[in-house]
């Protein structure tokens, strides 16, 4: 059984930033592509950036791009997202999932995929 446990999220102001785990269990995770998703109150399910199995290739959201990088240690079976100089906009529910994604998924596929439950980043002064 897929079993992704996210972490690190928190209360941080504007400029700020934090860093976000996701353990993975149930699979093997060094062959699986990773993706982080978010989800702010009353929105759509947004794609925030995928990575490759070995970390060579990473793609991102244009909302994101240049402020948030995401890493991975295959050999804890961990994935992680640095988000750097945050904004108000970037308050959301961060989770991870399998799959990856070099354009912008829409939610509907999003949805399809198995994800932990998540945690918060809120931004605020």
């Amino acid at each position: 059984e897929v079993r992704l446990v996210e972490s690190g999220g928190g209360l941080v102001q504007p400029g700020g930033s934090l860093r976000l785990s996701c353990a993975a269990s149930g699979f093997t995770f060094s062959a699986m592509s990773m993706t982080w998703v978010r989800q702010a109150p009353g929105q759509e399910l947004q794609w925030v950036g995928s990575i490759s199995t070995g970390g060579t290739r990473t793609h991102y959201s244009a909302s994101v791009k240049g402020r948030f990088t995401i890493s991975r240690d295959n050999a804890k079976n961990t994935l992680y997202l640095q988000l750097d100089n945050l904004k108000s906009e970037d308050t959301a529910l961060y989770s991870c999932m399998q799959g990856y994604f070099d354009d912008e998924p829409t939610a509907r596929v999003l949805g399809r995929f198995t994800r932990g439950q998540g945690t918060q980043v809120s931004v605020s002064s």
